[in-house]
């Protein structure tokens, strides 16, 4: 607060040098015109601007740092703060401030009021160990508590190693079994599978004689088959010949015999006429 209360009355009184130069320089003369005033209030207020935005930068800056070094020192010490900013603009809060302000840079009770106003303990040495051991102590319960949970967690992992090793064990002697009784299911198919196999094997082979002795039937039968073919061929081409013999023998056939040749006679004799009359043709 004294800090920035000293600040504040530094700029002030930059503020007030502005016009004391303002008034020492241009106001010299009786009467200005309206735009000698406006130009020196212009220049008065870009000072006054510039000085203002400085002060309000300068103190902007200042309360960083100031927040900077309570949250390193907070932090050094493992502290946790929060901060409320609509608590900033508490009007309230704000008059409060003020009030203390003007009640403790009174010059009349000032020394009274350093020695009745509260202040904070400072963090001595004793504060600081006290706090250091604080943390170690919780680090140290953390830690055993770890440790705790670490051994706990390896006679699980042993028990579960054990109980894997059983479980192995028993795997291996139960495909050991499975493996014998397996085999001797193998044993067993096989020799099935071999009694089928020669029972197939007879029963070819009873087919194949079988197969044999019906195709020489059958080749005997085409052959006898055959020969019936060939006789009654035969049988038929002496029929064809008699009937044929039997039928030149009728007077029907000698009578057509003769009107074909009588008509191939004819035949001839128009051919020879038609020579004489038409030679060129």
């Amino acid at each position: 607060m004294r800090f920035a209360r000293s600040k504040r009355v530094l700029r002030l009184k930059t503020i007030d040098s502005c016009f004391e130069d303002l008034k020492d320089s241009r106001l010299v003369e009786e009467t200005f015109t309206v735009d000698e005033v406006r130009e020196m209030l212009d220049g008065l207020q870009a000072v006054v601007r510039g000085e203002v935005e400085t002060e309000l930068i300068n103190t902007a800056h200042t309360n960083v740092l100031l927040l900077r070094q309570l949250f390193s020192q907070a932090e050094k010490f493992y502290l946790r703060l929060q901060t409320d900013i609509s608590e900033l603009e508490n009007r309230e809060l704000l008059e409060q401030v003020a009030e203390f302000e003007k009640t403790d840079f009174k010059t009349t009770d000032k020394t009274n009021q350093e020695t009745s106003k509260p202040k904070l303990a400072p963090l001595n040495e004793g504060g600081v160990s006290e706090l250091l051991n604080k943390e170690i102590t919780r680090l140290q319960e953390e830690n055993d508590k770890l440790k705790a949970r670490l051994r706990t967690l390896e006679s699980q992992a042993m028990s579960a190693l054990d109980e894997k090793t059983k479980a192995e064990r028993a795997l291996k002697d139960l495909q050991k079994v499975q493996g014998e009784q397996q085999l001797a299911a193998h044993s067993q198919e096989i020799n099935s599978l071999e009694d089928t196999v020669a029972a197939l094997k007879e029963d070819y082979e009873r087919s194949l004689s079988v197969n044999a002795a019906s195709q020489k039937d059958l080749q005997e039968n085409l052959i006898s088959s055959k020969h019936e073919l060939l006789r009654v061929q035969e049988q038929l081409a002496l029929a064809e010949k008699e009937l044929e013999k039997k039928f030149q023998q009728t007077a029907a056939y000698r009578n057509m015999k003769e009107i074909l040749t009588k008509k191939n006679e004819q035949i001839k004799d128009i051919r020879k006429r038609l020579q004489r009359y038409e030679p060129n043709e």
